[in-house]
């Protein structure tokens, strides 16, 4: 896997208490997969280990996602936006990925024409 590249000098850790929003988006797809905050730990094991990495704010510690499950998101790139204090984390997850109602509904959809027609 290739390094991946990210200045972290230029986040403003202290505008949001040292926690930075982290968008998860699906790197093939496009698709939002969910919201979680990185601090500068969560951040430079997230780099290291190219394993998505949170910090937890109820658990209060590092959540590595899917460090219980196996579904995890490994990094593919991470980047700031303008103001430098959110991510784009882009990743490829692992294992099961729960579908969203708009899958689930045009699944059923499927399967009622198909019905029809059978």
């Amino acid at each position: 896997m290739t390094d991946i590249v990210f200045d972290s000098t230029t986040v403003d850790w202290d505008k949001q208490q040292g926690l930075i929003p982290a968008v998860v988006q699906h790197h093939l797809t496009g698709k939002v997969l969910m919201l979680g905050y990185m601090d500068q730990a969560a951040l430079e094991k997230t780099l290291a280990t190219k394993q998505v990495t949170f910090f937890s704010r109820s658990k209060q510690r590092l959540w590595i996602k899917g460090e219980t499950s196996g579904n995890t998101l490994d990094l593919v790139a991470i980047d700031k936006d303008c103001d430098n204090d959110s991510f784009l984390v882009q990743v490829i997850p692992n294992g099961y990925q729960p579908a969203t109602k708009a899958q689930k509904a045009a699944g059923k959809t499927v399967t009622r024409i198909l019905l029809l027609i059978i």
